[in-house]
């Protein structure tokens, strides 16, 4: 990193364990030291959810975009009051900055506000003084040294967290402020190069996610056969079939659907020598995750049912609108493991040839979510349910037992191929991103010198 730019001319012991040198004329400061680091709920109280969906956002890191725009769309509501609460002891404005303090620790970003909003309990928010250039504070807080300080102080064995303090006391290189603003603008420069990259091989693996989902719709509902007959299947969102399929409701290939209890569970994955109770994130991402587990207390032991079949299809009946029905089949033996309330599993009719991976990728076709999406009902839009009845009567088609088997194996080597581009196109956004912290890292930490730096003609257009 540091062959295309020299170094400064002289350096000092830093005295600081992160950074074990910077340049002579520099020096270190914490975090609260030249910034005012503020927690938004210091009572740690939750703050009471809009029932109706249209409350006010309440921001965590993922609602903040990576250019600080806020993302309305995924952040849950809550009620005003939650909002007035924090007006009262602070506001948003331009150039601040958050940090999440819980969960994925870190991901400093300047958040531009736009519109009332709460921000979580998961966050702090972070105002530059007038010794700092906040551009500047917000490289520092994304660079190695932080990360570093970060990954000693965290507390939590299943989800990590920072006290307000120990952010106040984060160490940082700490250069004049002029020089501070030329490092800024360097950055802002070298960086947009990579995340430009970064955002072309988000945009494949998404195409890759899309092409991959077409693949498999129209193989579960038209056939590998393109030369086949066609009918009317007579369902208008399934349009024209096979032929010899057979068009049915779900009803009649899951004689039922099974479900368990909610118990008392501490929230950490279940050992082999324990029971565990499902999450509804064990279905999430369309495959089973048997480690989104929570292990059941002693006193609940006898209380658990429905043990995880493999083989069977699990099923989330109550969710969030775009996860409710979302599903999984149980690929592999996870015998102690058992379902929740809000988790249904299916038993087959054995009268009926079914291959449960087929219907599994069935169950994921467009047309097919948007059932569930009309059928789904509750009392907020955050959250949704869907009935027995009203999961079983959508339909489905169901080739013989040879052609699903056949269509299953064409999607494995699909899927095989698709998995191989997205794994190239993830390392690369790592490696780019493993890029992008060292530079930021060289620069705030005076490995390199960029006093002189200036935009080059062919790199402003």
């Amino acid at each position: 990193m540091t062959g295309r730019y020299k170094a400064y001319p002289e350096y000092k012991d830093s005295e600081n364990r992160f950074v074990q040198h910077i340049p002579k004329h520099w020096s270190r400061v914490i975090v609260g030291g030249v910034s005012d680091v503020i927690d938004p709920q210091p009572d740690h109280r939750a703050p009471a959810i809009a029932k109706d969906g249209q409350g006010f956002p309440y921001i965590g890191i993922r609602d903040v975009n990576i250019d600080g725009t806020l993302n309305f769309s995924t952040a849950r509501c809550v009620e005003e009051s939650a909002v007035i609460k924090q007006e009262r002891s602070f506001r948003i404005k331009v150039n601040d900055i958050v940090f999440c303090k819980v969960g994925t620790l870190g991901e400093p970003r300047k958040i531009k506000p736009h519109g009332r909003c709460a921000l979580s309990a998961t966050l702090v928010l972070i105002k530059a003084s007038s010794k700092i250039d906040s551009q500047y504070l917000l490289y520092a807080l994304d660079s190695y040294p932080v990360q570093s300080q970060t990954d000693l102080l965290a507390t939590g064995s299943t989800r990590a967290a920072l006290g307000i303090q120990q952010i106040r006391k984060f160490q940082i290189p700490f250069a004049p402020l002029k020089e501070q603003q030329k490092i800024a603008s360097f950055l802002d420069h070298e960086t947009v190069k990579l995340d430009t990259l970064i955002a072309k091989q988000e945009k494949l693996i998404k195409l890759l996610k899309e092409k991959r989902q077409a693949v498999i719709s129209h193989a579960v509902t038209k056939g590998l056969n393109p030369d086949a007959p066609m009918k009317d299947s007579g369902v208008e969102w399934l349009g024209g079939v096979p032929e010899h399929w057979e068009v049915m409701r779900l009803k009649h290939l899951i004689k039922s659907l099974e479900s368990g209890c909610s118990v008392n569970a501490a929230d950490v994955p279940a050992k082999e020598n324990e029971l565990g109770v499902l999450k509804t994130s064990c279905v999430y991402t369309r495959r089973f995750r048997a480690s989104e587990n929570k292990t059941v207390v002693v006193e609940e032991l006898s209380r658990v049912k429905c043990p995880v079949r493999k083989g069977a299809i699990i099923i989330s009946r109550m969710n969030t609108p775009e996860l409710v029905g979302a599903s999984a089949l149980v690929d592999t033996k996870a015998s102690n493991l058992f379902l929740p309330d809000r988790l249904w599993q299916t038993i087959f009719d054995e009268r009926f040839e079914v291959n449960s991976e087929f219907l599994a990728h069935f169950m994921t076709v467009e047309g097919f979510r948007n059932q569930i999406s009309l059928s789904a009902e509750g009392a907020s839009s955050s959250m949704q349910n869907i009935a027995k009845e009203d999961y079983l009567s959508i339909n489905v088609l169901l080739p013989k037992r040879e052609e699903q088997t056949q269509i299953v194996s064409y999607i494995k080597e699909s899927e095989a191929n698709f998995l191989r581009l997205e794994t190239k196109a993830l390392n690369a956004i790592q490696l780019m991103k493993e890029r992008k912290t060292a530079l930021i890292s060289a620069a705030v930490t005076g490995k390199i010198d960029v006093r002189n730096w200036a935009v080059l003609d062919k790199d402003q257009g």
